[in-house]
This record gives structure tokens, C-alpha cells and sequence, in this order.
């Protein structure tokens, strides 16, 4: 049987390579003025540049230490997921998966920061004058890997305990 732990790279490797194609689309064909209407009243596609981390936290702040700091963060972060999954031989799927999620996002938004020093942001919803921050492929990778971690978390305790 193949290793998990193989395949769980394969999707922290493909949601990276999704990420930096779809990033690349955004900053070579949507100007920073453009707003691609795809959804009337509830989703664009916008061409933004995020400093900070998620939902634009720090985005404004004038430390010059901002983007180290974020990078070594973003770097402990890897280090500690990747050691997580080289160690899971035994871990459930949907923690291997989350936590591949995680990685290859994490990995994604990473590389932005180093190269550009800021995140290429492009998905915006909202309805109405209410916007969800934009975000990219990277972060919906995060979010959904995490996801993932807590329903396994929540199904591990509803489970009956085995004698």
C-alpha cells in the first residue's frame, strides 16, 4: 500500500502549484483598478495586495520588522505542519489531508511574502455594502484544512471509546 503521508505532499504540492497559477493569472492579466463582476451582488474577482496576514490584519502597520516577523512565523508554521505529517503514520485521513491543506496554503502565501513582500489577494465576496476581506487560493486552502482538522477533532470524541 502506498504511503499516506506520499500522497498528503502530492496535495500540499498541488494546492501550492494552484495557488501560484492562479496568482500569477490575477497580477498578469487584472489590474490593481479592475473589478471582474461574476456574480452581481455577491462575488468578484479583484486584483489586491495584502501586507499583513489573514483578513488584512497588520496590513496598515509600519514596523519595519512586519514582513520578517510574518515570514518567520510563516516558516515556524511549516516547520511544525511538516513535521506533523512526516510523523503521522497512523493519523486518520482527514488530519493527513487537513493538515496538507495547511501546508501547501501556508507554503503559497509564504512564497508571495518572500518574493513580493505581500500576499496577491483576489476573491471578493460580499453582499451589499458588507465585504468579506478578498482572499486567495492559499488561504481557502488553510481554512478548509483546518476545517477538516476540527470535524475530525469533533468525530474522535463522539465515537465511542473501545476496551
Amino acid at each position: 500500500m502506498r504511503d499516506p503521508r506520499i500522497k498528503a505532499l502530492g496535495i500540499a504540492a498541488a494546492v501550492f502549484a494552484f495557488d501560484r497559477f492562479s496568482k500569477w493569472l490575477i497580477e498578469t492579466r487584472v489590474s490593481v483598478l479592475d473589478v471582474h463582476n461574476v456574480i452581481p451582488g455577491f462575488f468578484d474577482i479583484v486584483h489586491s495586495s495584502n501586507r499583513g496576514v489573514a483578513f488584512s490584519l497588520f496590513h496598515n502597520s509600519t514596523s519595519p520588522w512586519r514582513t520578517t516577523l510574518l515570514i518567520l512565523a510563516a516558516v515556524v508554521a511549516l516547520v511544525v505542519v511538516g513535521y506533523m505529517i512526516l510523523r503521522s503514520t497512523h493519523a486518520d485521513r482527514l488530519t493527513l489531508y487537513g493538515l496538507a491543506l495547511i501546508f501547501g496554503g501556508a507554503f503559497g502565501n509564504l512564497f508571495d511574502r518572500v518574493v513580493r513582500g505581500a500576499v496577491t489577494d483576489f476573491l471578493d465576496f460580499y453582499v451589499g455594502e458588507m465585504h468579506w476581506p478578498a482572499f486567495n487560493v492559499a488561504d481557502s486552502a488553510v481554512v478548509i484544512g483546518s476545517a477538516l482538522l476540527i470535524f475530525d477533532l469533533l468525530k474522535a470524541k463522539r465515537e465511542p471509546a473501545r476496551t
